[in-house]
């Protein structure tokens, strides 16, 4: 075994938040180190998560547009076809090119970059063995453990990554299923059913809960669950799936309903999508003095320091929203506080958003969350359908609500169903970090035709005023 020499900061994990990490604490001049156990950097979103999802999205989004939009746009073809085969081969050069620009910023940044996989020791040191089981030690004055999540199940279904699968295995299917069950209507089931249905795949999903997308407005999840059955997904809501196995060729999942009749359905595959759990096995936790909670989550105080103060957590091992712009803002957080400074994080500010199309963002209490606090809040709402460009655009599905402080006007919360979502809610976030009123963000000027006037309208309507456009 041998020795290197010492780090200031040492992340643990590539993914958003521990390369984001190891960037920051390398710009402010700490001598850094990053500890990764796979072959690539990235973490899951890069690589199974959120940046093949989305090329998988995009590609199956155009050719739904060209099946059923293209002829009333004028647009005219024959002999339309999917090649299944060159969809996951632009998917995987999309993560390839990711994964080669964050290789580049490591080296940019003087990042000592080193894989295997990293056990604590002690407090302040590292073990690390690679894949040909050579090992290294480090020390280090400051450690980050950014090491992710992985896919969890229920019981009574045991993940075989060959008919029951995740998403991860989905990303690397070799040919087009005809059948799928996807357990779980959460982020990842609707942004996967949406993915196999546009391909011509019989999708079904089974949630849990009586809505989709539960932990966001229910508003969101009930006008998703429209859409998505107009296309040709079936959503089964309140069903408690108790079993599924592997047949050999297709794979069948028990379940059954409030009342308590059991159903049952056979699939080419069952997609396991209920959540993610903290990836916290194998670190060596117990040779330290780093606490876990009691859901498996490391115990982290307001700085995200764990209870070895000079050892700290980002990202989904600490719990909270699994997303990666939040492991982001946490890789900040903690090393600018490493370093001194007195940096600002809200989690209620950031944003939440599902890919699907037409897409859904949200940043903000929610309605419900409103109500069971019994706060009081006005409610603006104006839908896609009467807006200009989303009329040009054949895209007048979802709408934007904003709800507001009835006294002071002040934004409590923004939600969008509805095209380009995902970036009109960067606008309404600001309007939230700054306390900026419903009425002052109606004010300003929206360039016309767009669809950011759907927002504008939904302001106005929210600081009292009448729309001009209904």
């Amino acid at each position: 075994m041998k020795e290197i020499e010492e780090f200031d900061i040492a992340v643990i994990g590539s993914g958003p938040g521990g390369y984001v990490a190891a960037i920051r604490s390398a710009q402010l001049g700490y001598k850094t180190a990053l500890v990764e156990k796979y072959n690539t950097l990235g973490g899951t979103c890069t690589n199974v998560g959120c940046i093949p999802t989305k090329a998988l999205l995009d590609t199956t989004h155009h050719y739904a547009d060209a099946v059923k939009k293209f002829e009333n746009h004028g647009i005219e073809f024959s002999d339309l076809r999917l090649n299944f085969e060159q969809v996951f081969k632009r998917k995987a050069d999309v993560v390839t090119k990711n994964t080669q620009g964050l290789d580049f910023l490591m080296r940019k940044n003087k990042i000592k970059v080193l894989q295997g996989s990293g056990n604590f020791l002690n407090n302040e040191s590292l073990k690390i063995k690679d894949k040909d089981q050579n090992e290294i030690v480090i020390r280090s004055k400051k450690f980050i453990i950014a090491t992710g999540s992985k896919p969890a199940t229920i019981p009574g279904v045991t993940i075989d990554k060959e008919r029951i699968i995740t998403s991860t295995e989905a990303l690397t299917m070799k040919e087009k299923p005809d059948s799928m069950v996807i357990i779980g209507g959460g982020v990842i089931g609707v942004e996967m059913a949406s993915i196999f249905n546009r391909m011509g795949t019989k999708v079904t999903i089974l949630e849990y809960a009586d809505n989709l997308i539960a932990t966001m407005d229910h508003e969101l999840g009930s006008t998703l669950t429209k859409i998505l059955t107009k296309e040709g997904v079936e959503i089964k809501l309140s069903e408690a799936v108790y079993k599924a196995e592997n047949l050999g060729n297709s794979a069948k999942v028990y379940f059954k309903n409030k009342e308590g009749a059991e159903q049952e359905l056979t699939a080419d595959y069952i997609l396991v999508a209920v959540g993610r759990k903290p990836y916290v096995t194998n670190l060596g936790l117990e040779n330290t003095n780093v606490e876990l909670n009691g859901n498996g989550t490391i115990n982290v105080n307001a700085m995200l320091e764990t209870t070895v103060p000079n050892i700290y957590a980002i990202g989904d091992v600490i719990g909270g929203a699994m997303l990666a712009h939040k492991a982001e803002e946490e890789a900040v957080f903690v090393v600018e506080t490493i370093h001194g400074q007195q940096p600002h994080l809200d989690y209620n500010r950031i944003p939440a958003v599902v890919y699907t199309w037409p897409e859904v963002a949200s940043v903000g209490a929610t309605e419900e969350e409103l109500k069971k606090q019994g706060l009081a809040y006005n409610v603006g709402k104006f839908p896609f359908a009467v807006n200009a460009r989303a009329r040009a655009g054949m895209e007048t599905d979802g709408f934007v609500k904003v709800l507001s402080d009835p006294k002071y006007g002040e934004l409590l919360g923004v939600h969008i169903i509805g095209a380009r979502a995902a970036d009109l809610i960067a606008q309404a976030v600001v309007g939230l970090e700054y306390e900026v009123t419903a009425k002052d963000m109606a004010s300003v000027c929206y360039a016309h035709p767009t669809y950011a006037e759907v927002l504008k309208e939904a302001y106005t309507i929210a600081s009292g005023k009448a729309s001009l456009n209904i």
